[in-house]
């Protein structure tokens, strides 16, 4: 699936000026009025987030793959480590608590970014280039899932545990160079894939048919 590296190296000036800046940039800190309007939860919504976290791993490593298909030298497997180092500032899953609200507190962090990386990820791919179809929608059916996710997250959140807030710790790095943007798309995702694997194992099977 992935295209081949091609032959040659970046100038290290450049290597170097992207571990240093990448990105766009999104609001740091931010503190959202999450029960503000909250509607009571489904029936069985605990198993829904199962279900959702589940899925969302199944799908993880194939929208890593399509977009790295599409972004073209040197976004390829063997050049990971040197331009895709996973995104440090990606929420990490808590998997050392037995405890339930802890596990979606965790959850919320986490699909709260990511939703926003992927709002950002989808406007540049449908900057680059009318050849992204595929990368296109792999990233909405993501997005539908992980707006779903939170609706139930939030909703279980504040009936259940009167959490009113979850702090979120967002990117402050901005840049309008595609490779620079490329390349934070790459970091999140790479970091997304590992943390939802996690996050997957912990929170147990689902019991629906996915």
């Amino acid at each position: 699936m992935n295209k081949p590296c091609e032959n040659g190296v970046v100038p290290l000036l450049l290597a170097t000026h992207c571990r240093l800046v990448s990105g766009r940039a999104l609001l740091r800190n931010k503190r959202s009025p999450m029960c503000h309007n909250v509607r009571p939860c489904r029936d069985q919504v605990l198993d829904q987030i199962h279900c959702q976290v589940a899925r969302l791993n199944m799908s993880a490593e194939e929208l890593f793959e399509v977009y790295l298909k599409h972004q073209g030298h040197p976004f390829c497997h063997k050049e990971l480590d040197r331009f895709c180092p996973p995104d440090q500032t990606f929420p990490s899953f808590d998997n050392k608590t037995s405890e339930e609200k802890d596990r979606l507190v965790s959850l919320y962090k986490i699909f709260i970014y990511f939703n926003t990386s992927l709002g950002n990820i989808t406007r540049d791919q449908k900057v680059f280039g009318k050849d992204r179809e595929e990368v296109l929608r792999q990233l909405s059916n993501t997005t539908n899932t992980t707006r779903g996710l939170l609706s139930n997250l939030t909703c279980l959140l504040c009936s259940k545990y009167k959490v009113k807030h979850v702090d979120v710790v967002y990117s402050n790095s901005s840049s309008t160079d595609k490779f620079l943007q490329k390349k934070q798309g790459c970091e999140e995702l790479r970091r997304y894939k590992k943390v939802i694997s996690q996050a997957a194992v912990s929170m147990g099977n689902c019991r629906r048919q996915l």
